[in-house]
């Protein structure tokens, strides 16, 4: 997969509220996917369709432990993402703007 392929699987995977709400879930710490069920009003099959498409784009990792899916955040993946976001947006007379969640 080439680098532009890669990155639009990361835009992809940020471009829906609930799984814009599900990464600030997991920036906390690693979630069951039971937990990350009860905070939304969704069916488990759309949780498992969300969780597919961050998985796949290498932002969130799954660990089986067994019969339920525990999910992290891949935070290389996320730190190269940010360098991609500020490689393209940066100017020299420009501040450079960096995001925290609170936890």
């Amino acid at each position: 997969m080439n680098d532009h392929t890669e990155r639009s699987l990361l835009f992809k995977a940020l471009s829906d509220p609930n799984r814009i709400r599900i990464v600030d879930m997991l920036s906390c710490g690693e979630l069951c996917a039971c937990t990350i069920l009860e905070a939304f009003s969704l069916t488990q099959p759309t949780l498992s369709h969300h969780m597919k498409i961050l998985c796949r784009s290498g932002l969130v990792v799954p660990r089986k432990e067994g019969k339920w899916t525990h999910y992290s955040l891949n935070r290389g993946k996320f730190l190269d993402f940010i360098s991609f976001i500020e490689k393209i947006s940066s100017d020299a007379g420009k501040e450079r703007i960096y995001f925290d969640t609170k936890c």
